[in-house]
């Protein structure tokens, strides 16, 4: 899979998939795999086009007001892990700034016409150039002017309860702490990937040595504590990232504080730290997917760090006792059902 920061000619024609595709969610899923069907049938190179930072995040930046911007349900480098196994050939990421924010809509379809796009698709809402002026209509008309096939994707839902799959719908979920729901319009348990650092060793003291999952200025789509489930990310081709193996195993269990920290820290930003149950090799530098299997408690403060310790030892139970129902990729074993 070849990554380029511009939108631009890759020698072959492409079949192309356009949209923010935060959390790579079934319905984004879907999307992808009609491109992939589409350029097979049509003789094309399969790509998809997206943007970093996120539109309403660079608004909310420009406004000074990062509040504005919804909790990122994926870095570019998780999206392009989840990108690169369904089996994509090219990947657009433009930096979407002032420049590009106020490109005309003829000006954004004229360079996918350049970079000899035959054939997209989006979502049916998509909205493109300086204020959100062009709409799937447009589109369509460059196209049909153009020999650009446009395509729609109708709305996702849920098998179980029916729900539209969006990534605000996910990112609700999440903030209730409802993860089998999430789960299910993801596909698989919501993860987050990210560098072991160094911390406060706090952890290690207590008998609980925790892993710092870096966030790098992240805003946490969730808060708590949670059972969760560990792989390791590697390099892979062309500097893709991929999923590895620890030296134990491929997967480890664990239970993860996400948040603020109270007992600990007077900073009030989110932290990531992992406990890994059954290992203690050295996981500074490398890089880690945790994925968030059940919430099993608000974050809270404590008196004492010998209440925290407690809580600590009762919430290592809990996860232990989830996670022995659950199969590595955090699927419920058979015959087993969820906790409500």
């Amino acid at each position: 899979m070849r990554l380029s920061r511009k939108i631009m000619a890759t020698g072959s024609p492409l079949a192309l998939a356009v949209g923010n595709f935060d959390g790579v969610h079934l319905g984004h899923q879907a999307i992808l795999r009609a491109t992939m069907r589409a350029a097979e049938r049509f003789g094309l190179s399969a790509a998809a086009l997206t943007f970093a930072p996120l539109p309403r995040e660079f608004f909310a930046s420009r406004q000074n007001n990062p509040a504005l911007a919804p909790p990122r349900l994926m870095s570019v480098s998780e999206k392009l892990i989840a990108f690169a196994q369904t089996g994509l050939e090219h990947v657009f990421v433009p930096r979407f700034d002032e420049r590009f924010s106020s490109q005309s809509p003829a000006d954004f379809l004229q360079s996918l016409r350049a970079a000899d796009v035959r054939w997209m698709m989006v979502g049916d809402d998509f909205r493109f150039g300086a204020k959100r002026s062009g709409d799937v209509g447009l589109m369509r008309q460059f196209g049909a002017a153009h020999g650009i096939e446009v395509a729609t994707m109708a709305d996702v839902v849920t098998a179980g309860s029916g729900v539209r799959v969006s990534s605000s719908a996910i990112r609700e979920a999440l903030a209730a702490g409802r993860l089998s729901a999430a789960a299910e319009m993801l596909g698989k348990p919501y993860a987050i990937t990210g560098r072991v650092t160094h911390g406060k060793k706090l952890g290690r003291t207590l008998g609980f040595p925790t892993a710092n999952v870096a966030l790098s200025g992240r805003k946490p789509a969730l808060a708590g504590v949670f059972a969760v489930k560990c792989r390791l990310v590697t390099r892979g081709l062309e500097g893709v990232a991929e999923l590895g193996k620890f030296d134990v195993g491929e997967v480890l269990n664990g239970v993860a504080n996400l948040g603020t920290n109270p007992v600990v820290s007077s900073e009030n930003r989110p932290h990531l730290e992992v406990f890994l149950f059954d290992y203690s090799s050295d996981l500074y530098g490398k890089r880690v997917q945790v994925s968030f299997i059940e919430k099993i408690r608000d974050e809270q403060n404590f008196a004492s760090l010998d209440g925290l310790v407690t809580q600590m030892h009762d919430d290592t139970a809990r996860a232990k006792k989830i996670l022995s129902r659950m199969n590595p990729d955090g699927s419920a074993k058979e015959g087993l059902q969820d906790h409500p």
